[in-house]
């Protein structure tokens, strides 16, 4: 037996040792993954903790670390978000680590990056795989696998040691990790007559500074695709008068400054209502206190009170519209009725029927799809146009009739009528909207959403189908202008031929079959891969109301309802049924 025998300061210096090994261990382990379960650190924003993001502390940098190493221990620390990204800015020559902005852009790479010598000294390129970037407004921008993007790097030695001292703003994380700590929420703003709020949806850090950037986002303004389509109630003046949004007893007190105090009592309630919804993502929000310099200040006008709640999520009435007998019929509750005051359109071959909420328009294909008709009850139906193609009618809460197809030199044109108040034998009103992005494209599905402000498109170019949004432009007169350069969402189904709102967020694309099994897909506006329904065979067509059980199949069978995960038989009776819109 051997005995060793340890002075105090021996034995201290083993202990130091010992801990500074278990740090490094623990860092490492940070660094492998992200803790998805167990007890998370949350931090308080004036008084209530709100946010689920795991906290992530990677390591710092190690003495005598090569330049490469700097740089990968930087980019890897841009996940630990904690305390303004204490860790990250350690890897930083000291005037940088000030001057860096980390919260200015996020871009999220697939796979593993790498650090690649840019040809001068001490000069790098982190090189990576682009899945999306968000810029500090939480507004994604999506890429196609492939996408290369190198980030031009500088270091340097301080005292001894590399640091970098040239870089971008803007953090680099992985898509696992961005999964994991980032999280969509919707913002909202109105449009254009202010009585119906439309979301925009964004992606932030779900922890303690949520609510502040909700605001930000807000007061910031629309996403460009929906920029020139919707209004706000917040002048662009206006500022967050502090760093933090406090959840006080539940309320998100939102101080900002004078420009509120000088705003009217229907600008205030507005803002308060864009606010409101916006925080309903918060689920320890229950109200919002509106305040300058610290004082709460009223939002409703003591003479008049409040303005009427502004509409979310706008629903479509439970009737539909179809085809029976070669005529346009209504259904519900399983059976098929005859319109008042609409004629017959048996001769006209009707197919792809649609209605305006109101009942005071609709539309429909001839046989062939070649031309374009409205049907107003107690008048015959109108030609409104004749062209090779069309994509099945859409009609807006406005009761403006839209649709696509090759316009007179074969290009591809979004037309829109409004035959609603135009007296027999006159020219109904016709608007060609502007959409140049979808030249060379065949439109197979175009529908307004039920807030009259975006519409979906689903177009293929070269056997590829593509599902984008776009805002609605309008002019000084109100009526439809042009669509925004849109926003492009993931489908997985190969030749989907329909697309369909299913509420504000949610859209069901789908193909077609004479017989074979079809599984449509509900596609959100949040993010994420799109989600498949059950299959069903032989889907000719779909219709959707107000829900993810409210979606309709018809196959040659009949018509059938997605009830929870299957499809339950609901009879014949009509065929090519639609919603309002």
């Amino acid at each position: 037996m051997f005995r060793v025998w340890l002075s105090r300061a021996w034995l201290s210096r083993i202990l130091r040792a010992a801990a500074a090994l278990l740090v490094v261990v623990l860092a490492v382990s940070a660094c492998a993954q992200i803790p998805t379960a167990g007890a998370v650190g949350t931090s308080k924003d004036g008084g209530s903790a709100i946010g689920n993001a795991p906290q992530y502390i990677p390591p710092g940098p190690q003495t005598g670390a090569g330049p490469q190493a700097i740089i990968e221990g930087f980019f890897n620390a841009g996940s630990g978000y904690q305390n303004d990204f204490t860790v990250a800015r350690q890897f930083l020559a000291p005037s940088n680590a000030v001057s860096w902005k980390p919260s200015q852009r996020t871009l999220v790479y697939r796979g593993s990056a790498s650090v690649v010598s840019a040809g001068r000294p001490n000069a790098y390129r982190y090189v990576l795989d682009v899945a999306y970037s968000v810029d500090q407004d939480g507004i994604m921008t999506q890429y196609p696998p492939g996408t290369k993007q190198a980030i031009d790097v500088e270091v340097s030695q301080i005292d001894g040691q590399w640091r970098v001292a040239n870089l971008p703003d803007g953090t680099v994380i992985p898509e696992e990790t961005f999964k994991v700590l980032y999280r969509a929420f919707s913002v909202y703003f109105y449009d254009p007559g202010y009585t119906i709020l439309v979301p925009d949806v964004r992606w932030f850090i779900d922890n303690s500074g949520v609510a502040k950037s909700l605001v930000s986002a807000v007061i910031a303004g629309p996403a460009p695709y929906l920029k020139t389509a919707v209004a706000s109630a917040f002048p662009p003046s206006i500022k967050l008068e502090r760093e933090s949004v406090p959840i006080v007893g539940n309320i998100a007190q939102v101080d900002l400054t004078s420009e509120l105090r000088d705003a009217s009592f229907t600008d205030r309630q507005r803002m308060h209502s864009q606010l409101v919804r916006t925080f309903a993502a918060l689920p320890n929000v229950g109200g919002v206190s509106l305040r300058t310099n610290q004082t709460e200040v009223a939002i409703e006008d003591p003479a008049t009170g409040k303005l009427p709640d502004p509409i979310v999520d706008p629903k479509v009435p439970a009737w539909q519209v179809g085809i029976a007998d070669n005529q346009i019929v209504q259904y519900g509750s399983k059976q098929a009725s005859k319109i008042d005051g609409v004629g017959s359109v048996a001769s006209f071959g009707p197919s792809y029927p649609a209605a305006a909420a109101s009942q005071h328009v609709y539309a429909f294909l001839g046989a062939d799809g070649k031309a374009l008709y409205s049907l107003l009850p107690g008048q015959p139906a109108r030609l409104l146009d004749s062209r090779q193609h069309f994509s099945p009618p859409s009609i807006s809460p406005s009761e403006w009739v839209w649709s696509a197809g090759p316009g007179a030199t074969g290009a591809t044109e979004v037309v829109t009528y409004r035959p609603v108040g135009t007296p027999a034998g006159t020219d109904i009103p016709r608007i060609t909207v502007g959409a140049s992005w979808l030249a060379g494209r065949t439109v197979k599905a175009l529908r307004v959403a039920r807030d009259g402000v975006r519409v979906l498109v689903l177009s293929e170019a070269d056997g590829q189908s593509t599902l984008q949004v776009a805002g609605i432009v309008r002019g000084p007169d109100g009526n439809p202008k042009s669509l925004t350069d849109p926003v492009t969402l993931p489908i997985t189904s190969k030749n989907p031929d329909i697309a369909l709102w299913v509420d504000e967020s949610t859209i069901v694309v789908s193909g077609t079959s004479s017989g074979d099994p079809v599984a449509p897909e509900l596609v959100s506006l949040q993010g994420g891969d799109p989600r498949q329904i059950s299959p069903l065979a032989g889907i000719q067509a779909l219709s959707a109301g107000n829900g993810e059980q409210s979606i309709y199949a018809m196959t040659k069978d009949g018509i059938f309802l997605l009830v929870r995960t299957s499809w339950a038989e609901q009879g014949k009776g009509a065929m090519q049924l639609a919603f309002a819109g």
